[in-house]
C-alpha cells in the first residue's frame, strides 16, 4: 500500500510484461491504449507516467500517442510523463518534449538506467507537490499576498504582526504599486475586528465636493438628488477598519472634519443633526512626505501626529535585495496557469534586465510586465523583447575592499536563491559551492 503508482502504457505483452518486471518496486498500473490510459489517470492519479507513443489503432505511427500525451498534461499538468522510443523517433520523442513531456528512455530498456529515470521523476513530483502543500498553507495566512527575502521588507511584516492586536492608527509610508493595501489588509486580518468588514476609500479618486458624502454619508434631501439616506464608508466600516489611501491628497476641509472624528469618535451625516458614534480602526497611506507637506501647510500638523501613531515604511522594489526574480518567478507560474500556458522560463538577458530595471511602478509594474511577457512570448523562454525592458547597464561602486566583497556575497547568494526559487541545490550548483557552504553564507547573512 505505499509503493508509489507508476502507469505504462505500452500496447506489447511482452514489453509490459518486461517493464513490469524492472519496475517490480512500484505498483504498476498496465494500460494497452488511449481509454484505459486516462481511464487509470483518472481513477489512481499516479505521480509518473510510462508510455509507448505508438499506440493503437494508429501502432505504427504517432498521432494517438501524441493525443494521450497532450490529454494528460491538461488534466494532470503535475503528473511526469516519460516516453519509451525507439533509435529512429528522435524527432517524434523532441516534439514529445516539447509538448511537455517530462524525458524519454531508449527501447531496449536497460532496467537499472530506466528504474533511475523513474525515481528521478517521483522524486521531482513529490518536490513539487510538497511545495504546492506548503504555498497553500501560506496562503491560509494573512502576510501570504507578501513574498520577500528582503531584510527591510521583513522587519515590516514581523511590525505588522506586533502592531496588528493593538487598537492604534497606522500610517503606511511607501511609493505606489509596493504593496500597502495588502499590508493594510493583513493588519485587519490579524486584528480582533478581522470578523467585521475592512471598507477602503482612494481620497485621490474622488472629487473633492463628493469625498465628504463618501466619507460621512448623507440624509435623505441634504442636497440635489439625494433621494434616500446612505451611510458613508466610516460608518460601514462599524466595528472593523477603515482604510484611507493616498491620505495626503485630502483637501485642508475634510482633514478638520476627519480630525474631529478621530478625537470624538463620532460622525455627522451630510445634511444630518445628530451625531452618531462609530468605533473603527484607522490605516492610512500615501506615497507623498507627509512631514514636508505639514510644513508647507497643505496637510494639518494636528491630524498627522493623530495618524501616525504607528508609522511602517515600505521600500520600493528596486531597493528589495533578490526580490525582483523572485516575485517573476511567481508572476510567471501564475499566469502561465490562468492564461493556459505551458511552463515558460526566463533567458539568461531577460533575467538580468528584470534585476537591473529600476520599477518605477513598484510590485505593480513588475505584475503587468510579466502577464504581458506570458502572453506574447513565442517559445519556451521569456525574452527581453516579451518583457519590453532595457538591457542591463554596468554600474561602478567605490567602497572599500571588505565592504564590497561581503556586499556582492550577500547580493549574488539571494539573486542566486531567487533564481532557483529557493530551491537550495540549485542555488548551490548555480554559486558553485556545496550544500554545507551554501547554509553557512545564509547563516553569516541572517537569510532564512
Amino acid at each position: 500500500m505505499d509503493r508509489k503508482q507508476l502507469l505504462i502504457v505500452e500496447d506489447d505483452p511482452g514489453m509490459q510484461k518486461q517493464l513490469r518486471w524492472s519496475l517490480e518496486s512500484y505498483e504498476v498500473l498496465l494500460a494497452s491504449e488511449r481509454g484505459s490510459a486516462m481511464g487509470q489517470l483518472r481513477r489512481h492519479h499516479p505521480g509518473v507516467v510510462l508510455m509507448d507513443l505508438g499506440l493503437p489503432p494508429d501502432a505504427d505511427g504517432f498521432g494517438e500517442g501524441f493525443t494521450l500525451l497532450r490529454q494528460i498534461l491538461e488534466e494532470a499538468p503535475d503528473t511526469k510523463v516519460i516516453i519509451l522510443s525507439g533509435n529512429r523517433e528522435r524527432q517524434t520523442v523532441l516534439k514529445a518534449v516539447e509538448m511537455g513531456a517530462y524525458d524519454f528512455h531508449q527501447k531496449p530498456a536497460e532496467p537499472g538506467l530506466l528504474e533511475l529515470v523513474v525515481e528521478r521523476a517521483f522524486y521531482l513530483h513529490a518536490v513539487q507537490d510538497e511545495n504546492r502543500r506548503i504555498l497553500q498553507t501560506e496562503a491560509d495566512t494573512p502576510l501570504a499576498g507578501i513574498l520577500s527575502r528582503d531584510p527591510a521588507m521583513l522587519k515590516v511584516c514581523r511590525s505588522v504582526e506586533k502592531v496588528a492586536p493593538s487598537s492604534a492608527s497606522v500610517m503606511l509610508l511607501g511609493e505606489s504599486g509596493c504593496g500597502k493595501e495588502l499590508i493594510a489588509r493583513a493588519l485587519h486580518k490579524l486584528s480582533a475586528r478581522h470578523a467585521r468588514r475592512f471598507v477602503a476609500i482612494n481620497c485621490a479618486a474622488i472629487p473633492e465636493n463628493l469625498l465628504e458624502s463618501e466619507l460621512f454619508g448623507y440624509e435623505k434631501g441634504a442636497f440635489t438628488g439625494a433621494a434616500r439616506q446612505t451611510l458613508g464608508k466610516i460608518e460601514l466600516a462599524q466595528g472593523g477598519t477603515f482604510f484611507l489611501d493616498e491620505i495626503g491628497d485630502m483637501a485642508l476641509p475634510l482633514q478638520a472634519k476627519l480630525l474631529r472624528f478621530l478625537q470624538e469618535r463620532v460622525i455627522e451625516r451630510v445634511g444630518g443633526r445628530s451625531e452618531i458614534g462609530v468605533d473603527v480602526r484607522i490605516v492610512c497611506a500615501t506615497h507623498q512626505k507627509l512631514r514636508a507637506l505639514t510644513e508647507s501647510g497643505r496637510f494639518r500638523e494636528d491630524l498627522y501626529y493623530r495618524l501616525s501613531e504607528i508609522v511602517l515604511e515600505l521600500p520600493p522594489l528596486r531597493e528589495r535585495s533578490g526580490d525582483c526574480s523572485l516575485l517573476a518567478h511567481h508572476f510567471k507560474n501564475r499566469y502561465c496557469a490562468s492564461e493556459s500556458r505551458r511552463r515558460l522560463t526566463f533567458s539568461a538577458a531577460a533575467m538580468s534586465a528584470i534585476e537591473a530595471y529600476g520599477w518605477p511602478g513598484n510590485v505593480r509594474e513588475m505584475e503587468n510586465c510579466i502577464h504581458r511577457a506570458v502572453i506574447m512570448s513565442e517559445g519556451p523562454q521569456i525574452t527581453i523583447d516579451d518583457l519590453g525592458l532595457p538591457g542591463p547597464s554596468a554600474q561602478e561602486e567605490n567602497v572599500n575592499l571588505r565592504e564590497a566583497r561581503e556586499e556582492a556575497e550577500y547580493r549574488v547568494m539571494v539573486k542566486a536563491l531567487g533564481r532557483v526559487g529557493g530551491n537550495i541545490v540549485k542555488a548551490a550548483e548555480l554559486l558553485g559551492v556545496s550544500r554545507p557552504t551554501l547554509y553557512d553564507l545564509m547563516h553569516r547573512h541572517r537569510v532564512r
